[in-house]
């Protein structure tokens, strides 16, 4: 059961990500299901999980179902991604653009994957469902993200120099990338953590300052350096401090 679950998500693998020519996916995308690149992928689609099946009789009505989703999934995200082009500024949308759809059709994909191995091999998911343990997790998560940029925010704003780009400036940086940074980190600090590798976070912070240094060395501000210093240290603090107590806790559970 799980040799066919990796059977086929190797066929998906292989047919999505490494055979599949460049000029199919902009064929797809101008042209949607009307595509016959979108026929011609769906249908190594169908040849690759039929080969992931053995050409075994028995399960005809998985390769039917993962064949004719592909097919109707990758179009209905051609459509989407036209859709999306003409109504949202994909420059300003957070979850409905381009890269949502395409997150959004490998998920699609995976849980009908899942769906199919599922029905033939009910066994494999079998197992029971900590609801404590969920909850934990999703507090944790919350906190190492959101929460914690939102009180390093307050906790450095009296410091912030005047050479920090304010919201709404004009600057050379990506959009919200300090943001992104921060959840990044501290997640990585996390998994660190509950498998036991803290010298990780030492590797992390260490990486963290080489690429910091160039910025600190051209602006020749004392308070930029202290400032950063000041977001990092409490950045890496919260996130030990978390990861700590989501090890107490789940100790308890």
């Amino acid at each position: 059961m799980t040799l066919l679950l990796l059977k086929l998500l190797l066929a998906h693998l292989i047919a999505d990500f490494l055979i599949q020519p460049l000029s199919w996916v902009k064929d797809k995308e101008q042209k949607g299901f009307a595509s016959s690149k979108l026929i011609l992928h769906s249908l190594v689609h169908a040849a690759l999980y039929a080969m992931a099946f053995s050409f075994a009789p028995q399960f005809w009505l998985g390769w039917l179902i993962l064949s004719m989703t592909h097919y109707l999934v990758d179009g209905g995200k051609a459509i989407g991604n036209r859709v999306l082009d003409k109504t949202i500024d994909a420059d300003k949308s957070l979850f409905f653009n381009q890269r949502s759809l395409f997150l959004a059709d490998q998920l699609v994909h995976l849980l009908v994957i899942l769906g199919v191995v599922g029905y033939y091999y009910p066994e494999l998911y079998e197992f029971s469902f900590n609801y404590e343990q969920f909850w934990l997790m999703a507090v944790v998560l919350l906190l190492l993200t959101r929460v914690s940029s939102i009180i390093i925010k307050v906790l450095i704003s009296r410091w912030t120099p005047l050479n920090v780009d304010q919201p709404g400036e004009t600057n050379h940086s990506l959009a919200n990338a300090g943001s992104y940074i921060g959840f990044l980190e501290r997640l990585f600090i996390f998994v660190f953590i509950v498998t036991n590798h803290w010298e990780g976070v030492g590797f992390l912070l260490a990486a963290k300052s080489v690429f910091r240094f160039g910025d600190l060395k051209e602006a020749h501000d004392r308070r930029l350096t202290e400032y950063i210093l000041i977001g990092t240290l409490l950045s890496f603090g919260l996130a030990i401090a978390i990861s700590l107590g989501y090890e107490y806790f789940s100790d308890l559970i």
